[in-house]
């Protein structure tokens, strides 16, 4: 049976973040975009962290939200294997200058990181206007109304 696998790697498990709403978020875009088997790793990291990583791997000296990376696809086979990094200690300044909790915020991290696994972008105002309404059709199903304020998950 296809089965599609969403791992977390938290770094900073003395934050006492809620992994099972991360995983579900995940699941749930995957889902919508058809996918069902394969496998994707959540690793919760601080600035320092994604900061090196960002630097790595698109030669950005800055923290950011959220990346993500899609190591293999295959759409025939509706199969996925990707990678979102989400910044715990970025969410938490945003969170705080935008009204809600931490892990409202990286839950917007993991949700916003699944929708570019699936293809979605946000370089363009069209197609940032497109990741936010589904952002916030996510966000809906966990009870919360998305926080429409800019810069926001990147």
């Amino acid at each position: 049976m296809p089965r599609l696998v969403v791992e977390i790697y938290d770094e900073l498990p003395s934050q006492r973040i809620p992994h099972c709403r991360l995983q579900e978020a995940v699941r749930q875009v995957l889902a919508e975009a058809g996918i069902t088997q394969g496998e994707v790793s959540l690793a919760i990291v601080g600035d320092a962290r994604m900061q090196a990583l960002n630097r790595q791997y698109l030669d950005h000296d800055w923290t950011t939200d959220v990346l993500s990376f899609v190591l293999e696809a295959d759409p025939r086979r509706r199969r996925l294997d990707g990678q979102i990094i989400v910044n715990a200690d970025y969410a938490q300044r945003e969170a705080e200058r935008v009204g809600w909790t931490r892990d409202d915020e990286l839950l917007l991290y993991a949700i916003h990181g699944a929708l570019h696994l699936t293809g979605m972008d946000d370089q363009t105002p069209q197609d940032r206007q497109a990741m936010r309404l589904a952002e916030a059709r996510h966000l809906k199903t966990f009870g919360l109304e998305h926080r429409f304020d800019e810069p926001h998950a990147g």
